[in-house]
C-alpha cells in the first residue's frame, strides 16, 4: 500500500530554563508530524496488515525528518502517537505506530532498548494530543517521564491521520524524584 502523505512538518523547542533552574546546554525537544489520507476512512476493514507494512517506509521518512530537526543533539527519550479524523478508527492509527513503524526510527538514532510510550485518539481538526515520552533505553529513568502537547489547527480532517514522533535530548530540567539516571543507564549499557 502506498500512503498518500498530504503534508509534513517539524516542531523544535530548545529549553534553557525551568522554574528558575538554568542549564548550560538547552534540552531540545522535537516533534515530527506526517498527515496522511486515511485509506480506510468510512470503511469497515478487518485486516490492517497493509497499514502496518506501509508504516515501515513512513518510519524511515520520519526518522530522517527527526534527525534533521535534532541537529547535533543526541536522543535520550522518545514517544509516539496519532490523531485520527472522525471518519476513521483508532485502530487505523494504531496500525501505523507499531514496532514496524518505530524500528527505523530506533535504527536512525543509534538503537534504543525501551518500549516507546504512545497515545492514539480520535479528534476533530485542532484537537490537542499529549505525546508521552520516556527514556530510550530504560523506562525506569524517572527524570525522562515527560511529553509534548501538540495542536495542529487544521488537522486531522475527517479522512486524515496525523502520525507523530517526539524525541528529546534530555530529561526534565530540575528533575529530582529519584530512580535511575541517564548516566547510570549509559554506564550500565556500556559494560553490557
Amino acid at each position: 500500500m502506498n500512503l498518500n502523505i498530504r503534508r509534513t512538518w517539524s516542531m523544535v523547542e530548545d529549553k534553557n530554563e525551568h522554574a528558575g533552574r538554568k542549564v548550560a546546554v538547552p534540552i531540545r525537544k522535537v516533534a515530527v508530524i506526517a498527515v496522511l489520507e486515511n485509506p480506510y476512512a468510512g470503511k469497515a476493514v478487518e485486516d490492517l496488515t497493509p497499514l502496518i507494512e506501509a508504516s515501515v517506509g513512513l518510519g524511515e521518512m520520519m526518522a530522517n525528518m527527526a534527525l534533521q530537526a535534532l541537529g547535533t543533539y543526541q536522543v535520550q527519550s522518545y514517544g509516539k502517537g496519532a490523531l485520527v479524523g472522525l471518519h476513521g478508527e483508532i485502530e487505523h492509527a494504531a496500525a501505523l505506530v507499531t514496532t514496524a513503524y518505530a524500528n527505523p526510527i530506533r535504527d536512525a538514532i543509534g538503537g534504543a532498548k525501551a518500549w516507546i510510550s504512545s497515545m492514539v485518539k480520535m479528534s476533530v481538526p485542532g484537537g490537542a494530543i499529549d505525546i508521552p515520552m520516556n527514556h530510550k533505553d530504560d523506562v525506569y529513568v524517572r527524570s525522562h517521564y515527560d511529553g509534548m502537547t501538540l495542536t495542529m489547527l487544521d488537522t486531522p480532517m475527517a479522512d486524515e491521520l496525523a502520525i507523530i514522533f517526539c524525541l528529546a535530548s534530555g530529561g526534565r530540567i530540575g528533575a529530582r524524584v529519584g530512580g535511575l539516571s541517564h548516566d547510570e543507564v549509559a554506564k550500565r549499557d556500556a559494560k553490557a
